[in-house]
């Protein structure tokens, strides 16, 4: 009887596995869909169109790797956006996680009304990549914007920020910083996370602020510095609507603000060769590929983990 009944356990709990797994398949069908049709499939395609002469209003027409030549020996915009690219890119995202890490650092504090103030550091990170806020930004910086406005009743004539090529870069760039919401609660619930007894201890052994912030903050801090510098070199590298909206879609003055994006978007949409634009926009998926596998090697030598790995 033992014997017998066993395969038929068996097969019950097989059939139940494999009702549960249907169940499964049945919830994530929609994310299956959408991965399929809407990440994939779009995905690939760009990748067939990278190796065409596309123009959206003509079937395309395959050009092997032309595209590919003719933005690396070629065309003088393509490296001038990378250049621009990697300077805003070097530039925001240390001042931004800094600044995060800073305004975290004092909300940390045990200030009351702490989720008012959360709240109001966090708004500009919701509304920063608007078409709305950039326009005001580039009003705010202008020759006669506010902020020229309020230098002149001190003496001081300032420039016209969006419009000079030796600033206007730095004004997206400060409008990237502006938005360090995100990245501020995440270091804020990383420092809750910090045991006080560590500081307890490095006061008794005599440490000061300076001491207990390189010795206890950051390497107990450095996964959640890491994961934010991850995050927000890919988001950099991808910016767009800040440097639209501020050059009026041209990228101006004098190329000073055409970022990666804008040029591959101008390239599409403005000129229609859809090819090229897809060819740019795999050469972006490789250099954060390959930026973000850098950060993952170094972080070998600098994120300390709880269990004391790397």
């Amino acid at each position: 009887m033992l014997a017998e009944s066993a395969p038929s356990q068996n097969r019950v709990k097989v059939k139940k596995r494999y009702h549960q797994n249907k169940v499964a398949l049945l919830f994530l069908t929609p994310w299956l869909v959408g991965l399929v049709f809407l990440t994939l499939g779009p995905m690939l395609a760009s990748l067939y169109f990278s190796f065409t002469d596309y123009s959206i209003l003509s079937p395309p027409a395959w050009v092997g790797t032309s595209n590919y030549v003719t933005m690396f020996t070629g065309d003088a915009l393509f490296t001038k956006s990378l250049k621009v690219t990697f300077l805003y890119v070097f530039v925001s995202v240390p001042l931004k996680l800094a600044f995060a890490l800073a305004v975290a650092l004092l909300l940390n504090k045990g200030i009351r009304g702490l989720g008012i103030y959360r709240t109001i550091y966090y708004i500009p990170s919701l509304l920063g990549g608007s078409v709305a806020i950039a326009m005001l930004w580039r009003k705010m910086l202008g020759g006669d914007g506010l902020l020229n406005q309020l230098l002149l009743y001190v003496g001081i004539h300032a420039p016209d920020w969006v419009a000079n090529p030796k600033y206007s870069l730095y004004s997206i760039v400060l409008l990237s910083v502006w938005q360090f919401g995100s990245s501020m609660i995440i270091f804020l619930s990383g420092l809750k996370q910090i045991p006080s007894e560590y500081y307890e201890a490095s006061s008794v052994d005599g440490a000061g602020k300076i001491n207990q912030f390189f010795n206890i903050t950051i390497p107990i801090l450095s996964p959640v510095i890491f994961f934010n510098l991850v995050m927000q070199i890919i988001t950099s590298f991808q910016s767009f609507t800040q440097a639209f909206v501020i050059s009026n879609g041209s990228g101006g003055p004098v190329n000073s603000t055409l970022m990666y994006s804008l040029y591959l978007y101008k390239k599409g949409f403005a000129f229609f060769q859809m090819g090229y634009a897809s060819a740019m926009a795999w050469v972006l998926v490789i250099l954060i590929g390959c930026f973000t596998l850098l950060v993952f090697r170094s972080s070998r030598t600098w994120v300390h983990y709880e269990d004391g790995g790397k």
